[in-house]
């Protein structure tokens, strides 16, 4: 199998590193505006080299990986599928809801797929309490809390472009909510702050966040986020139920540091980086990917699901600017 990369920045070459190790992938065709990049990565994996996103879709590749600007995304999703090849984008679809569902509506009734990189539905732990759901184990859930805290903050620039934290943090959580308890959400209330780097709050973004989502059968889930968490990378899940309780991320990792008499867990180098959290899962994305490339399996995340999550955030950044409750229903645009 022949798969496509455009755009190798940091996550590009990650993906790069990756599908390079994977034994249905051969070959590699590459592609950056930065030539540079392109061919450091191409002589690292032993890639092809092209000038252009059409000449990667005329090298005969069977799967296409944007991780491109997320700009570029609408573009280079449509002349994917256009040329008939499976297309794998990096989150977000688009900068803006109605870019995304522009895409939608091109999509609909074609039987191309599309994969968009929500991770964390790859991750182990997370598909564990998501299985432990589907069983009945945990009895109904009363409460969930799903948690993002990144050491430090992006750069500036990175910032005025993110489409705010919801948009681009807190959108993790809200997906993994919804896949993880099967569940859509109700009602959100959002609330907000600034207590670290002003470029944030110049850029009319908060650096640090909570939401309650009530979700359609009443549980409550409760969703927390930062740019600034000096101690690592956190991003943990828990699901409390009447029968039981699970929690994703609690290893010897975790960035928490108890304070109990005699309490030495967890005792490891905390997590600091999303690549280091999530490698495996990464991997195991990208493998899904090659078996829908292959026509092998569905898309295990589609447009219509990264449009879900997105109206999450689109009704959080509502909620936080006007101080109320606000549906996603009342955000969601046809």
């Amino acid at each position: 199998m022949r798969i496509g990369i455009l755009g190798l920045g940091r996550i590009g070459a990650f993906h790069a590193e990756t599908l390079a190790g994977l034994g249905a992938v051969e070959s590699l065709v590459v592609s950056d505006p930065a030539a540079g990049l392109a061919r450091a990565v191409a002589e690292r994996y032993g890639a092809l080299v092209a000038d252009s996103p059409e000449e990667v879709l005329a090298a005969g590749v069977d799967g296409l990986v944007v991780a491109a600007a997320t700009d570029a995304h609408p573009a280079l999703i449509r002349a994917g599928v256009a040329a008939g090849v499976p297309v794998f984008c990096e989150k977000p679809v688009a900068r803006t809801m109605a870019e995304a569902v522009d895409v939608y509506k091109v999509l609909a009734g074609c039987d191309v797929p599309v994969q968009i990189g929500f991770n964390r539905r790859f991750d182990t732990g997370y598909a564990a309490a998501r299985e432990a759901v589907r069983s009945g184990a945990l009895g109904p859930l009363h409460t969930v809390r799903s948690t993002t805290l990144d050491p430090a903050p992006p750069p500036a620039a990175y910032v005025a472009a993110s489409g705010g934290i919801f948009r681009d943090c807190a959108v993790h959580d809200f997906d993994i909510i919804r896949w993880v308890t099967g569940r859509e959400v109700g009602e959100v209330y959002a609330a907000g702050g600034n207590r670290g780097a002003a470029y944030i709050r110049d850029a009319g973004d908060a650096d640090t966040t909570g939401a309650v989502l009530t979700l359609d059968d009443g549980t409550l889930a409760v969703v927390s986020n930062s740019r600034h968490n000096g101690r690592g990378h956190d991003v943990r899940l828990e699901l409390h139920g009447f029968a039981d309780s699970v929690a994703v991320g609690l290893d010897d990792r975790l960035p928490l540091r108890s304070v109990e008499p005699g309490v030495t867990f967890p005792s490891g180098v905390p997590h600091d980086f999303f690549l280091d959290r999530f490698a495996a899962a990464y991997r195991a994305e990208l493998a899904a990917f090659t078996e829908v490339a292959a026509g092998s399996r569905p898309s295990p995340c589609t447009v219509e699901d990264a449009l879900e999550a997105g109206w999450i955030a689109e009704a959080c950044a509502l909620s936080l600017r006007e101080h109320r409750p606000v549906a996603p229903a009342e955000v969601r645009r046809a």
